[in-house]
């Protein structure tokens, strides 16, 4: 097994041996009877600054009311805002969901676009957005980076990078392909549940060897 391998190997096992982590939301999504690639990429948009289970739950209202994109291209602001109150920014996000869904409608026949170049075209949508949505909605391979990932791969000393993006740049170059569908979502996991911004667990952390950020402690 590859250094990555290894890697993801020990966060798994770590997780369980703890505690049994919770799922990601947007792994949740994907793993939902309406899991649609439309449900991710609206989910992802959602989920900027809000707890993942709020996340969840508001997705599975907006989805349970509009079923496609004409349907939430269609909608009020006013209810949608509503569904989506508790994901914080509401007003900025409603507007973006109900213009995101409109052009999937009209430029795409409702359907998701399956490319990272034509993902971040859609208003809103930055690298981290689109390579969710290949991972988690058509099981391509991406790196979708957020603070999580950025800062165990920094942590761990797989990158020295200052921000996300140069983070997905180096991991891209780095690890290979084989691995990158799972790097987001066990790094998310971990992030959450182990390896903390404030005060990490690395008492029970089973890869503590590999990381540049214990040795310095």
């Amino acid at each position: 097994m590859d250094k990555i391998g290894k890697i993801l190997e020990g966060m798994s096992d770590t997780m369980n041996a703890v505690k049994p982590p919770r799922m990601t939301a947007l792994r949740e999504l994907r793993e939902a009877e309406n899991g649609s690639p439309l449900s991710i990429l609206i989910g992802t948009i959602l989920s900027a600054r809000t707890r993942d289970e709020n996340t969840s739950v508001v997705v599975r209202k907006l989805f349970s009311r509009y079923k496609t994109a004409r349907a939430l291209a269609g909608a009020k602001i006013s209810d949608v805002e509503k569904i989506i109150k508790s994901t914080g920014f509401y007003h900025v996000k409603a507007k973006r969901i109900i213009e995101v869904a409109s052009i999937i409608d009209s430029k795409y026949s409702g359907k998701v676009p399956q490319t990272l170049d034509k993902l971040i075209e859609l208003p809103g949508v930055g690298r981290k957005t689109a390579n969710c949505v290949l991972v988690y909605a058509f099981d391509k391979p991406a790196i979708p980076v957020d603070t999580h990932v950025h800062r165990i791969s920094n942590r761990l000393g797989l990158v020295k990078t200052k921000t996300p993006e140069d983070t997905e740049i180096e991991l891209m170059k780095k690890i290979p392909k084989e691995h990158w569908i799972r790097i987001n979502d066990t790094f998310v996991m971990y992030g959450q549940n182990i390896c903390k911004p404030i005060s990490p667990m690395c008492a029970v952390c089973q890869i503590k060897k590999e990381c540049n950020y214990y040795k310095t402690r």
